[in-house]
């Protein structure tokens, strides 16, 4: 007879890939939303949303599915977030596990205009249940080309908003004059100082479409090998180094820094290890993001995506093969309040490195240390 580990064994489905729309008020993320949804690609998803009398989705709806769910005349189907996002995940599972919705593709989660992405992000990557069922695809973050700088200035969630995005898309440009365009340039050097691995999209230069938004994670749930390069996107830090950008120490971002760490040879696991849980319980609230490709010296050829928001990180993927020709580890941080330098030499010594000094971790820490048995690769 054949027991569950055997050949006939249930294997898990794919997971799912989340994407978080996010934005400060008024960016437009109405506008962008209701145009994604008129895509053929997204005609199999969920759309999560705060508070649905905000969301101009009237003209797609059709029926009630049932209680807060509504079926959209583009097949998507449209929720509503009144309490805990992690039930509503949850609930989405049952529902499409007991035949009870049509099989989903995609959910994207739009969060409120005041909101930090980081707790979202955190709800999928650490809940133990919905990291094994969803998948963190990206952040899409909109900025007004009006008043994005000043949001910037006086509202530090729009800051974290941009600083976590993988995808920044400049919005209302139309609306800016002739003689305002040089509002819009210093905008997009602003942006990419803050976060140079985001690609910067500029909402007038054509159609913003799904293909450039969406699927822009570290890997394809259906097994096809993503452009990890691009997702890490390190070159465009180690161009950002050279240029020189003034900051004014009462803007929110001056504080939020973005930096790669390389190593050429294959880490131990337990070092590699051991120097995530460490960072994790000594700086975790200042690691907005963490996402890299590591090469382990278990099995070098085959390396491992991380991906991780302050103290919570998803389970490492072990990918088949290399994406690309480069098979050094690439660690991309996007911190807040933390130097490089700190987790830079706190990296070269964990992992090994020769005449490196240690990290004053005392002097660093923001929390107390606690290293738990078996830790992220285990």
């Amino acid at each position: 007879m054949t027991g569950p580990t055997g050949s006939h064994a249930r294997k898990p489905p794919p997971p799912i890939p989340v994407t978080i729309l996010t934005g400060f008020l008024g960016a437009g993320k109405t506008t962008l939303l209701n145009r994604l949804l008129a895509a053929p690609e997204l005609s199999d998803t969920v759309v999560l949303i705060n508070e649905f009398g905000e969301i101009g989705l009237d003209h797609l709806l059709v029926e009630n599915v049932d209680g807060d769910m509504l079926l959209m005349s583009s097949g998507c189907l449209c929720c509503t977030i009144r309490g805990d996002l992690i039930a509503t995940l949850e609930d989405l599972l049952r529902r499409r596990d007991n035949n009870r919705i049509a099989p989903f593709r995609r959910v994207i989660i739009e969060t409120t205009g005041l909101a930090d992405p980081a707790p979202v992000l955190q709800t999928v990557l650490g809940h133990p249940y919905l990291v094994l069922r969803y998948q963190i695809d990206g952040v899409i973050t909109l900025i007004d080309a009006l008043s994005g700088a000043a949001t910037l200035d006086s509202h530090v969630e729009a800051v974290k908003q941009a600083a976590v995005a993988d995808r920044i898309v400049v919005t209302k440009t139309d609306l800016l004059g002739t003689d305002e365009q040089d509002k819009l340039e210093d905008l997009r050097g602003r942006l990419a100082a803050l976060n140079p691995t985001a690609r910067i999209l500029v909402s007038r230069e054509g159609e913003l479409s799904a293909t450039t938004l969406l699927d822009c994670g570290p890997y394809d749930p259906l097994g096809k090998i993503a452009d990890v390069s691009a997702w890490l996107n390190a070159e465009a830090l180690a161009h950002s180094h050279h240029h020189k950008h003034a900051h004014d120490p009462n803007r929110h971002d001056a504080s939020i820094r973005a930096f790669c760490l390389t190593a050429d040879d294959p880490i131990s696991p337990t070092a590699f290890d051991a120097f995530l849980a460490m960072l994790r319980a000594a700086q975790g609230p200042k690691l907005l993001r963490v996402k890299g490709i590591v090469a382990l010296s278990d099995d070098a050829s085959r390396p491992i995506v991380i991906h991780g928001v302050q103290h919570i990180f998803h389970a490492p993927v072990r990918l088949e093969s290399w994406p690309d020709g480069d098979h050094r580890t690439r660690l991309v941080f996007i911190v807040k309040d933390l130097s490089r330098d700190f987790v830079e030499r706190f990296f070269a010594t964990a992992t090994g490195a020769i005449g490196v000094d240690a990290p004053d971790l005392a002097a660093e820490r923001t929390s107390p240390l606690v290293l738990k048995s078996g830790g992220l690769l285990a």
